[in-house]
């Protein structure tokens, strides 16, 4: 059942990633715009566009343990999954800044004294060098580098669950559950190479 699922995800084509990405923003906008996002839109869309982020960075951080343990082989939509999540935190910084605080001072003072927000803030510096590198020419370019480099990704996925699990109030399961993940996949990551056969 695997080797027929990997035969028919090497037919698939990419492009379908990112017409995603470019079309659940503007939608999600679009929504806002209209009134079906409820009385508080923007925060409903800075929410949407950094869960979404996470759950992209944490399929991303999946593909090579579901390689390795199962023998479902991602790794072509791999690039692609890890633009997209660049572009949805990207965009969820871009509601914080533009629609939620607009003030220049306060964006600065809230970045230096809220904790989660500076976590935050790390975790997306960190993946403009990944971004930036998620090219053929890097890979040739950078050579061995390039794998050592694009390791910031399990910071910033750490980043990025402390980051959600600091932003809610009060006890709540749902950003417990995402860290835990992250840290599990990253936990599958130590454990001893499992060979799988791949078709």
């Amino acid at each position: 059942m695997v080797d027929a699922l990997n035969r028919t995800l090497r037919r698939f084509p990419v492009w379908p990633i990112y017409a995603v990405a470019a079309l659940w923003p503007a939608w999600l906008l679009w929504q806002g715009l209209n009134g079906a996002l409820g009385v508080d839109p923007v925060k409903v869309m800075e929410h949407a566009l950094g869960e979404k982020g996470l759950q992209m960075l944490i399929l991303g951080l999946a593909i090579t343990p579901m390689r390795r343990y199962l023998g479902l082989n991602l790794l072509k939509f791999r690039r692609a999954i890890g633009l997209v999540t660049f572009w949805f935190i990207f965009l969820h910084l871009c509601v914080w800044l533009i629609l939620d605080v607009q003030i220049v001072a306060q964006i600065w003072g809230d970045i230096l004294k809220r904790p989660y927000i500076t976590l935050g803030m790390t975790g997306l510096v960190l993946m403009v060098p990944l971004a930036a590198t998620s090219n053929n020419w890097s890979v040739r370019r950078l050579g061995s580098s390039w794998r050592r480099l694009h390791r910031l990704v399990y910071l910033v996925a750490i980043l990025g669950g402390v980051h959600f699990l600091m932003l809610v109030k009060g006890f709540q399961w749902e950003p417990i559950l995402y860290l835990a993940v992250i840290l599990g996949l990253l936990g599958l990551r130590l454990a001893p190479k499992r060979r799988v056969r791949l078709t």
